[in-house]
């Protein structure tokens, strides 16, 4: 499967990110974004079915979150 490239810009339903598609589009490993999390510096998953173990991520708040580091690199570059 092809993912479109960060940032999104899909039209309609909302789209729901797992593991797998954050470690393919943001080149991070697992650890480093449950590590983030656990800081509070990247969005927390959902889980998908109530009383299951599957957890997503919404897209539009994974884009969010990138835009919001390229904000926060330019303003600590400057």
């Amino acid at each position: 499967m092809i993912n479109p490239p960060l940032p999104c810009s899909h039209i309609g339903a909302p789209q729901i990110l797992r593991m797998r598609d954050l470690r393919e589009r943001l080149k991070l490993s697992p650890s480093h974004i449950f590590a983030l999390i656990a800081r509070g510096d990247f969005p927390k998953p959902f889980v998908l079915v109530p009383g299951g173990r599957s957890v997503g991520w919404v897209e539009a708040d994974i884009c969010q979150w990138v835009l919001d580091r390229k904000s926060a690199a330019q303003q600590e570059a400057q």
